[in-house]
């Protein structure tokens, strides 16, 4: 015998906002096989993906930017001393990246070049890397006799590859033949050109040369020649460039690629690439001033042989050459301020050309002009006390001196910057060659993606259980129901047996025929705690019904999917079971499934009845359970309700409760249609099928309110396939057992 309790208790009450940490724990382990069926499926993927994606290689190299750049000849120490400066990191790291810099490592390496061998898809891949030839030229044999795919060992390098502008960037297949020939399509399967490897074959508007073929015949390849911008866009993307410290003018660089060889490569022009620029950068400015003192040159051999012209002509008209001793000492000085007077007007037209009159190199450069001047106005005021012939011997005298002096300066000067020119070596160098640590890929990381993926897929189905659990607002608490003013007069569990049938049930529903057997669960097992719970509901009735004004008991539901097919046909059988004599009725003319559960055939039955085609005896089945007969709904009428609306449904319904100690009508759902309250009216009880998780307390008080409006007076409610939940206080029960 089993016996139902139907004690309830709320998870939390209306008003408590606070979470409940129980109630959260019992909806996981609710759902613990499906969380630990998804946290092995995420676990089994992540360890797939972790042993069949490529791996990755990452290529390292430094630079370092020299804090001081190379001091060129010719310009004073002040004005170096606020030329120099430090090195900006940003700048550098600018230039390393900018399309100068990669565009030729791109031209240097072909890297607009993109082939790629037909792998077998997922695993192919993987099975390639894992090859090894015992010798350079083996090629692995074709696996399945796919020789399609390459399997391991293939090579295809192309020496030159041109296209017409349509098809760059679009992907052609070059497919091997023997003995180094081959043939190439386009993206359309149209064939361009053929030919052997080492010769040039044109064909299409494209020209192809390939250097070298090592594939089995029949073997593709996809080759594409991409868009010069595009790779070098690519590249941008994959390279990392950033100061190690600030202020220090280290540079680290880093270049990831499936290819390590290429990614070493790759990684290798940019910094040579990069020096190169530098050199050339610095090599600029000594060759720029070089061109200025080479401009300046002959300007100034001019003047000297003008100068010593006007010289040699004066002392043949004075007959003089002689200058006194005191003449001769400002002579000397005044050449010397020229000089450097004249040194510092060639700093000024060199500085001017690269800083403005703010700059402060500039106003010290002009500070020391005018100081000199300055000088050289005294001593020329000294020089005016003289004779005048003396004053016309200094004059020319020091206009040659002056002038011979510049010119030998500027000689040496020209010599300095040429080789400055020619020696430049940069303020940049590579302090570390770009290396490849071929035993350690940077990617995947096959642990952490093992972790991450199980995590995620656990995480994901954790997210789904409380989205599922937040969305689904079916009632799953006798409280929630009591709440809309709808006593619960049993709660059937949900077992084992009655999801089996439930599921036979829906299988010979989906047949559409019947077998002629019952399939009940009432009768199947007996001692199921669903049963048990039936024969709790048989014993609630026989209370309800002292009231009654007949015999007559209506099961409904408030939409499909409640089970109030499965509540009648039970409940109907086990009351029969108890010694009474039952009748049920099938009430839904529109959709019925009871017959099929009770292996009957639903011609002549309460359609015809109401019609008048037939008699009640006739459309009365006998079935294999004692004191149970059954009508079924008989022809699909076109018009049910209008069926259900004529004085004979009271007759038939009065008639048979007088002939049996129950009558059980099972009608369609109050929110579908309105056949339940054209019903419900000759009905003296009439109960509503709630299920666990399905129905929303929102629909169950619309279906009282509808039954309400028709006056129809509902005894209570039936709670089906309650399911046993660790997140909810509430027990539906217990099995008690006799004998050892």
């Amino acid at each position: 015998m089993a016996a139902v309790s139907t004690t309830s208790g709320p998870r939390q009450d209306a008003g408590n906002d606070e979470i409940d940490l129980a109630a959260l724990l019992g909806t996981l382990f609710d759902h613990k096989w499906l969380i630990g069926a998804a946290v092995a499926l995420g676990f089994a993927l992540s360890v797939a993906y972790a042993l069949l994606a490529a791996p990755v290689y990452q290529a390292n190299a430094m630079v370092q930017v020299e804090s001081k750049t190379p001091t060129l000849p010719g310009l004073t120490a002040v004005s170096q001393a606020l030329t120099d400066s430090a090195p900006q990191a940003m700048t550098e790291v600018s230039l390393l990246t900018s399309r100068t810099t990669l565009g030729k490592a791109v031209d240097d390496l072909k890297l607009d070049l993109q082939v790629e061998p037909a792998r077998f898809p997922l695993i192919g891949a993987a099975i390639a890397r894992r090859f090894q030839p015992s010798t350079g030229n083996e090629v692995a044999a074709p696996w399945f006799g796919l020789n399609r795919y390459g399997w391991g060992g293939e090579t295809l390098d192309i020496a030159e590859l041109d296209v017409p502008l349509d098809l760059v960037g679009k992907p052609l297949t070059l497919i091997a033949g023997a003995n180094g020939s081959f043939e190439l399509f386009d993206d359309q399967d149209q064939r361009l050109l053929g030919g052997d490897a080492g010769q040039l074959a044109v064909g299409g508007g494209a020209k192809l040369k390939v250097e070298r073929l090592l594939a089995n015949p029949g073997m593709r390849f996809e080759v594409t020649q991409l868009a010069r911008l595009g790779i070098i866009a690519s590249l941008q993307n994959n390279l990392t460039a950033s100061e190690k410290a600030k202020d220090s003018g280290i540079i680290q660089l880093s270049y990831e690629l499936g290819d390590p060889v290429l990614a070493q490569a790759t990684l290798e022009a940019i910094t040579r690439q990069y020096i190169r620029q530098n050199i050339e950068r610095n090599s600029a400015e000594a060759a720029n001033s070089l061109q200025f003192v080479n401009k300046q040159l002959p300007n100034v051999r001019r003047d000297l042989e003008k100068a010593e012209h006007a010289l040699a002509q004066y002392q043949s008209q004075a007959h003089t050459v002689d200058i006194t001793l005191d003449a001769k000492s400002l002579l000397d000085q005044i050449v010397s301020l020229d000089t450097s007077i004249s040194q510092l007007r060639l700093q000024q037209a060199e500085v001017t050309r690269r800083y403005t009159p703010a700059h402060p190199a500039y106003k010290a450069l002009m500070a020391q002009i005018g100081e000199l001047e300055a000088s050289k106005q005294k001593i020329n005021d000294r020089i005016g006390t003289l004779p005048q012939t003396q004053q016309e011997l200094i004059g020319l005298t020091r206009e040659v001196q002056v002038s011979t002096l510049t010119y030998t300066n500027l000689l040496n000067q020209a010599q300095q910057l040429d080789i400055a020119r020619a020696g430049t070596v940069g303020n940049a160098r590579i302090v570390d060659r770009a290396v490849v640590d071929t035993s350690q890929p940077v990617k995947p990381k096959r642990a952490l993606v093992v972790a991450i993926g199980t995590f995620l897929a656990g995480f994901l189905a954790v997210a789904y259980v409380f989205l599922r659990q937040m969305l689904n607002r079916g009632v799953e608490q006798v409280a929630e129901i009591e709440q809309i003013g709808l006593p619960v007069l049993a709660s059937i569990p949900m077992s084992a047996f009655q999801r089996d049938h439930e599921k036979a049930g829906r299988k010979l529903r989906a047949a559409g025929g019947h077998n002629g057997k019952p399939h009940l669960l009432a009768i199947d097992a007996p001692n199921d705690l669903a049963i048990e719970a039936m024969r709790s509901l048989r014993t609630a009735l026989h209370f309800a019904r002292l009231d009654a004004g007949n015999n007559i008991l209506m099961i409904c539901g408030s939409s499909p999917g409640a089970g109030k097919t499965f509540v009648s046909t039970n409940l109907a059988a086990t009351i029969a079971q108890g010694g009474q004599r039952v009748l049920l009725i099938d009430g839904d003319l529109r959709r019925s499934s009871l017959h099929k559960v009770l292996g009957q055939d639903p011609r002549n039955g309460l359609s015809d009845l109401l019609a008048g085609r037939i008699d009640i005896p006739a459309a009365t089945r006998r079935t294999p359970i004692d004191n149970l007969s059954f009508i079924p709904r008989g022809e699909a009428p076109p018009n049910p309700s209008e069926l259900l609306m004529r004085p004979e449904l009271g007759a038939v319904l009065k008639t048979a409760a007088l002939q049996y100690d129950l009558v059980i009508v099972d009608t369609p759902p109050i929110l579908a249609v309105t056949d339940a309250a054209l019903i419900g009216r000759h009905a003296g009880t009439c109960l509503m099928v709630v299920r666990f998780g399905l129905n929303p307390a929102k629909e169950l008080a619309l279906a009282v309110q509808r039954f309400e409006q028709n006056g129809i007076d509902l005894k209570g409610a039936v709670f089906n396939a309650v399911e046993r939940r660790h997140d909810t206080h509430y027990a539906y029960g217990y099995e008690y057992r006799s004998g050892a």
